[in-house]
C-alpha cells in the first residue's frame, strides 16, 4: 500500500471516529423515562433541606448542582431544574422532582409522568 492510501484510511477512521463520539456524546446527554414528584422536609443527599418550593431534582448519579431541562412527554412543557437529591429508587423512573418543579410542567394531579431531559450546565 502507498504512502497516500495510509494517509487517506488514516484520515477516513478519524473522521468516521470522531462522528462517531460525537454521537455518543449527544445520545448520553439525553434521557427519558418515568418521573415522579415529592415534597418531604429531610435533609437531601447533597446536604441541602428539601424545598418543595425550588425547582430541584433527584437523579440517581448525576452531580449535584448539573442542571437540567425536563420536558413532560404529555403536554410538551418544559422546566429547567438542579439536582441536589439521590433517586428515583422504583424501577423505570428516572427522576423525582419537586412538587414546584412538577407543577410547571404538569404533573400534580397525575403523580408520574413520562419525560426526557438533558444537562444544560
Amino acid at each position: 500500500m502507498t504512502f497516500k492510501k495510509h494517509i487517506v484510511l488514516a484520515a477516513a477512521s478519524a473522521v468516521l471516529f470522531s462522528s462517531f463520539v460525537a454521537s455518543k456524546d449527544a445520545s448520553a446527554s439525553q434521557s427519558c423515562g418515568g418521573a415522579s414528584w415529592y415534597a418531604l422536609t429531610s435533609r437531601t443527599a447533597s446536604g441541602e433541606r428539601m424545598n418543595a418550593s425550588l425547582l430541584t431534582a433527584a437523579h440517581r448519579s448525576m452531580k449535584f448542582g448539573t442542571k437540567l431541562k425536563v420536558t413532560n412527554r404529555n403536554n410538551g412543557k418544559s422546566v429547567i431544574v438542579r439536582v441536589n437529591d439521590r433517586g428515583p429508587f422504583i424501577k423505570g423512573r428516572v427522576l423525582d422532582l419537586s412538587k414546584a418543579a412538577a407543577h410547571q410542567i404538569g404533573m400534580v394531579n397525575s403523580g408520574t409522568a413520562h419525560v426526557c431531559f438533558q444537562t444544560v450546565g
